[in-house]
Order: C-alpha cells, then structure tokens, then sequence
C-alpha cells in the first residue's frame, strides 16, 4: 500500500507534529508529511520539520480580505502538494465549508477533553471548572462546527485533585502523542469510514 500523503497545519510549538513525525520514522504509520503550512511566521512547528526536506509555507489570515480567500489559500497549497489527509496540529482556527468541501471526510484533529464535552477553547480548565473526575483527548473528523465533528478514538485521563491547568493539560499531552499518530495509522490503513456521524474501524483480521 502506497504512503498516505499529510498535511500538516499549525498554530503553535508542533508537539503532535513531532508525535506524528516520530511516529512515521518508526514505521507505525505508512504516510510521508509533504508540507507544513503555519497561520504564524514565527511559529516553534515549523522549526521541528528543518532539514527534513519538507516544504513549509505560512500563510496568514490578515493577509487576505475574507475567510474564504484565506481558506482557499490554504487549500491551494496542500493540493498543490498532492495532499490526502490534512491533519490540525494545533491550528488555531475554525476551519469553514470553503476548507471542508475541499477534504471532506479528510481533516483530522485532536483535542484535549472528551468531547462532546468541553469543545472550544482552554478545554482543561473547562474540566476542572466542572469538577469532572475524568478528562482526556478525543481524535475526530473536522465539520464546520467547534469541535463537533465525528469521533475516531477518545482516551481518558483521570482529573486530580491536585490538578492546575498545566498539569492536566500537561498529562493529557502525553496521551495525545500515542493517540493521534494511532488514528492516523487507521486512516492511512482504510480502516475508518463514516456512516452518518459514526466512525466505524475495521479490524484487521477481517480483511
């Protein structure tokens, strides 16, 4: 089975892109990151992909005049890349039917609770503000909503009492790097299709 094409885009330090690129030099994911697109010039993420020969490009939403055009930048570019599947590693932007149309059923995030609950943003604090006993990360689909698309995987991560938003957010983390790298293996396996908003993983025995 040929390599699944990503694209990567991000807002921020690209700890998931490291995950994803760790997880690809280990051969636990049959892809190959063509382009990392940044919506910051001066973001950490596209420093981790130096050298590595992947293209990088940054295109940033004041310079164009409407939501569309700037989506439709983005969209230019991953295609211009032959991208397949377009992975959100801390973009921070909700992404509108200009972008979805283009990969439907083809972006990926992940987030740091258990949705539905808790979407948007400091999703952490939201749980300890709550009092939840139980917190964690959810990989899904992306729709036009906040958060809102259809599930892949979840992983819980127990809520101490003791917690502060970094240190929740911190151990949520760590699980984030083994589940998103997993639900892109999936993907790039066939294993995932979607009946209405249900994601249904093939086991692979019974191929």
């Amino acid at each position: 089975m040929n390599s699944t094409v990503l694209g990567v885009l991000v807002s921020g330090r690209g700890s998931n892109l490291q995950a994803i690129l760790d997880a690809i030099n280990a051969g636990k994911i049959n892809a190959k990151i063509s382009v990392v697109i940044s919506d910051k010039a001066d973001t950490f993420a596209l420093k981790r992909v130096a050298g590595l020969g992947i293209a990088t490009a940054v295109i940033e939403r004041k310079a164009f005049a409407s939501k569309d055009q700037f989506e439709a930048a983005l969209v230019a570019e991953l295609k211009d890349h032959k991208v397949e599947l377009v992975v959100l590693a801390g973009f921070m932007r909700l992404l509108g039917n200009k972008f979805i149309s283009a990969y439907p059923g083809r972006v990926m995030n992940i987030h740091p609770a258990l949705l539905p609950a808790f979407p948007g943003l400091n999703a952490q604090q939201q749980a300890l503000d709550y009092g939840v006993k139980l917190s964690g990360c959810t990989v899904h689909f992306v729709d036009e909503g906040m958060d809102s698309g259809p599930i892949i995987l979840q992983q819980a991560v127990p809520v101490e009492s003791s917690d502060t938003e970094e240190t929740l957010a911190a151990r949520i983390l760590e699980v984030e790097h083994i589940l998103y790298p997993r639900a892109i293996s999936l993907f790039c396996q066939r294993r995932l299709s979607l009946k209405n908003r249900q994601v249904v993983i093939t086991d692979e025995k019974s191929e």
